[in-house]
């Protein structure tokens, strides 16, 4: 068999569909205010450094489990807006924040306090859920 053909075919719609996602998330990036893309030049002073619970959405635009928690990132971030910081730290562009946190599998949510890491959780998860731990992290309730 030959796979070179196979790996051509297969590689236009990944790469729209890359296109597709980033552009989508990008979106999301400018409707909130509350909702941050972080890399190497300021994650020690938005994250390690910040006085509230942070919230760290490691994601990548390929992501199918990252495009659906998107939402619930998004509002997760709407809500908590003043009392927490809802970050995202895009995989593919920032791999060694992601080998920091030893993420092998995303999304992958990593809480902290005053740069300390508290807890961390890959998977899909609910705005709720994700509220919550920020509350367990001292975040006000309401």
């Amino acid at each position: 068999m030959n796979f070179a053909g196979l790996a051509n075919v297969q590689a236009l719609p990944v790469s729209i569909k890359y296109i597709h996602c980033h552009e989508r998330e990008s979106n999301i990036m400018q409707a909130h205010a509350n909702l941050f893309h972080v890399g190497d030049q300021d994650f020690e002073s938005k994250v390690l450094k910040s006085d509230l619970p942070v919230i760290v959405d490691f994601w990548a635009a390929w992501c199918g489990p990252c495009r659906t928690s998107a939402p619930e990132v998004e509002r997760t971030a709407a809500d908590m807006a003043g009392r927490a910081l809802v970050l995202k730290v895009d995989t593919e562009k920032y791999p060694q924040l992601a080998a920091e946190f030893r993420v092998q599998g995303i999304p992958n949510f990593v809480v902290l306090k005053a740069g300390l890491l508290l807890f961390q959780h890959a998977g899909v998860v609910p705005a709720a859920r994700l509220k919550e731990f920020l509350v367990r992290a001292g975040a006000s309730a309401a």
